[in-house]
């Protein structure tokens, strides 16, 4: 079944999205879980193209409760976040395997990182040359 560019599988009822299912996003979003007269509904989770997700309770489509929990398994905390807050600047996979020795530099959380070209810089989500 396809709607508004994505696509879904699961079951329906008088034509809507009902029970367990899955649901695509044109944007590559997944949805997988419960859905009830065409919205999300109890338990699901978003999978994102980036590897993150969010598993959440839903009522009429609006979480209710969830937990984010990026790539590399960092779960948000909306309260008492001590990731990257300024007293430790260690990227994540720093702080679950410890630093490196000296001389030897973590450069991105990814370890071991990516080829970074001369006179580049990591943005996250691509490479940022200041002269192009």
């Amino acid at each position: 079944m396809e709607a508004l560019g994505g696509r879904y599988c699961g079951g329906t009822v008088r034509g809507r999205m009902e029970g367990q299912g899955s649901y695509t996003l044109p944007t590559g979003t997944e949805y997988r879980g419960a859905l009830r007269d065409g919205m999300f509904d109890g338990e699901g989770e978003l999978l994102f193209p980036n590897g993150g997700r969010y598993r959440a309770v839903w009522h009429r489509g609006v979480p209710t409760q969830g937990k984010y929990t990026f790539a590399d398994g960092l779960e948000y905390k909306d309260k008492k976040w001590h990731y990257c807050d300024g007293y430790d600047r260690r990227f994540y996979t720093e702080i679950c395997s410890g630093l490196k020795t000296p001389g030897i530099s973590q450069l991105t959380n990814l370890d071991p990182h990516k080829k970074i070209p001369d006179c580049c810089y990591d943005c996250g989500n691509g490479l940022y040359n200041p002269e192009t």
